[in-house]
């Protein structure tokens, strides 16, 4: 063992007698960087989490790209494309492209015995991916779609079955406001729940022939396509792969196909979740600008205390710079003993919090009723890497203070 190691091992560990002043300060830097560790593993957990599990929610609802017509305006009735003028089988090609399904939307007011609601229709076919939906089921099932005959079924949300004081199984009326007005009867198959407002305030779910006919449009006629894909990193890629592909098809009338990304589509969401963001980087800054005052403060009072120890090292021909890696290498160990406690501080509130959900959050405001976690191994070890080396730099700086003490005096230091 070199010899800076085994006095710094020494002057650390072995404090038997119990009279050091520093041990206080000493601990204090410890607990310093254990709950900055714990309160940045808790950070990045939690606002991952809830990027995760915002835009897992918007996008499985509706699909990370829209294709529809580019004159279709922002209202809910939509202006129609021929399905066949979409290429299809390209866009599945799309490295990254998992599913492509398409849409009809259609505005209408639900209307029971004692009740009125407007809703937002999307008409479905046999190929929508149910999958998410079913995920957040609350009540009754979905339902399936035949080439044969229409489906009379409605999936909607809980909150519109709330307003309407409806059930699974009760029978409901669709009017639309048109020329001629027309309606269409459903029967409620199930229900579901997003928590996200925009959703769960509008949408409910129809086979789409219904929405079709009442608008008198084609069989091949439909609002748009819905693309899916596999990792929402390379959303901006792929939607422009997809642009570049379909794009710059014209339709009958001379319009052409509009692409846009979920982004584009919420950019509130989006902008809200960038916003989260910053807050965990100005977080971590913080934190470890705290832990760093910490180590200094306490290298500082270690120095003054062992003053009798770098007199005698120095009259024994120890340079200034072995002196000082004794003391790096002291911070080093207070260091790991603080982030060893911040792991298992920071970790463990994490796990609670995932398995437990102990801390609440109003749905309304957060689309959430607890605070999701998302825990990565990668995000904890590069947080330890980064608190570990920024550290031990900033421990350079009062390290300096071994050169201006002098043999001499320092012997006979009290």
């Amino acid at each position: 063992m070199k010899p800076e190691f085994f006095i710094a091992n020494r002057i650390t560990f072995n404090r038997k007698d119990g009279r050091s002043f520093t041990g206080p300060i000493v601990n204090i830097s410890v607990a310093g960087i254990a709950l900055g560790l714990a309160v940045m593993i808790l950070s990045m957990a939690i606002v991952t989490g809830f990027r995760n599990e915002v835009s897992s929610k918007v996008t499985g609802f509706s699909a990370d790209v829209q294709i529809s017509n580019f004159d279709a305006n922002n209202s809910f009735e939509t202006q129609p494309i021929d399905a066949d003028a979409v290429p299809i089988n390209q866009i599945l090609a799309i490295d990254g492209v998992t599913h492509v399904q398409p849409y009809v939307l259609k505005s209408g007011i639900v209307k029971t015995k004692n009740n009125i609601q407007a809703v937002v229709l999307k008409g479905i076919d046999a190929d929508f991916d149910w999958s998410f939906l079913q995920s957040h089921l609350v009540a009754g099932d979905t339902f399936s779609i035949t080439d044969t005959v229409k489906s009379n079924r409605i999936f909607m949300s809980e909150y519109q079955a709330n307003l309407l004081h409806l059930s699974v199984g009760d029978k409901i009326t669709v009017y639309f406001v048109q020329k001629p007005p027309r309606m269409r009867p459903f029967i409620v198959s199930g229900l579901y729940k997003t928590s996200i407002e925009d959703f769960d305030h509008i949408y409910a779910m129809v086979d789409m022939r219904h929405l079709q006919k009442v608008n008198d449009w084609e069989p091949n006629q439909i609002s748009g396509y819905e693309v899916n894909i596999n990792n929402f990193d390379n959303l901006e890629s792929i939607a422009d792969s997809i642009f570049f592909i379909a794009g710059n098809n014209f339709l009958q009338g001379g319009s052409s196909l509009k692409i846009m990304n979920i982004k584009e589509r919420y950019p509130q969401i989006f902008d809200w979740l960038n916003l989260q963001d910053m807050n965990v980087w100005v977080i971590l800054a913080l934190m470890l600008a705290v832990a760093g005052f910490n180590m200094i403060s306490g290298l500082l009072i270690l120095i003054l205390e062992k003053t009798n120890l770098i007199g005698l090292l120095k009259a024994l021909g120890y340079s200034n710079w072995h002196i000082q890696k004794i003391f790096i290498i002291q911070s080093f160990f207070l260091i790991v003993k603080g982030l060893a406690w911040g792991n298992i501080i920071g970790i463990g509130l994490c796990l609670l919090q995932q398995h437990f959900g102990i801390v609440p959050l109003d749905e309304a405001s957060y689309y959430m009723s607890s605070v999701p976690i998302n825990l990565k191994w990668l995000h904890v070890v590069a947080l330890n890497v980064g608190t570990l080396v920024s550290t031990l730099l900033v421990m350079l700086l009062p390290s300096l203070l071994v050169s201006h003490i002098s043999p001499a005096k320092a012997i006979k230091f009290n």
